[in-house]
């Protein structure tokens, strides 16, 4: 039985070119990509700088390209591209980094549709500053009874069981303590 030869790859010739063809499938070295890096850092730096507005972005971008360009090396097939594949990829991250900030900016510009506006929350800050001086106006019980009522939430029974009272005081000091509640938020407005 005759040995089976092995399969050739398209574009492979036989012979002295075997290492040509390995060299051109393994990519550019990482001590070459490493070695353009440090030698174009500035350049690439300034490339950066024209595109973007801050210093830390620059370096950001740079920083990134470099390793993008690291994961990728094996597809830079000729080593004296790899500073053209650096700026050219300096130039994509940079585009996506603004495109990032005007998306963010678009973002910001648009309220949320519930967000209450400057002038609304600052009337409710005037509006609980007024109440809270008015809440300390009233007697004590007055003062328990609607707090516990209103701003803890609890029923009736439960507020008398904590203050110790009966149910028909608290009703009463509540109708007493939101009457009185009423006259003092009129006064003040």
């Amino acid at each position: 039985m005759p040995a089976a030869r092995p399969a050739r790859i398209p574009g492979q010739r036989d012979g002295a070119d075997d290492t040509a063809a390995t060299e051109a499938v393994t990519g550019t070295t990482v001590d070459h990509l490493t070695e353009t890096y440090r030698a174009h850092y500035r350049s690439l730096l300034g490339l950066a700088a024209l595109l973007l507005d801050d210093t830390a972005s620059c370096e950001d971008v740079v920083q990134e390209a470099f390793i993008r360009v690291h994961s990728a090396r094996k597809r830079v097939r000729d080593p004296q591209k790899t500073l053209a594949y650096l700026r050219q990829t300096v130039v994509n991250l940079s585009r996506s980094t603004l495109r990032r900030r005007i998306l963010g900016l678009k973002l910001l510009a648009k309220p949320m549709p519930d967000m209450a506006s400057a002038e609304e929350g600052a009337y409710d800050q005037l509006e609980r500053r007024d109440l809270i001086k008015a809440m300390k106006g009233l007697q004590r019980r007055q003062r328990e009874v609607l707090v516990l009522r209103y701003f803890a939430d609890m029923t009736e029974a439960q507020v008398a069981e904590t203050l110790g009272i009966s149910l028909g005081s608290v009703k009463a000091y509540g109708s007493r303590g939101i009457a009185a509640l009423r006259v003092a938020m009129e006064a003040l407005s």
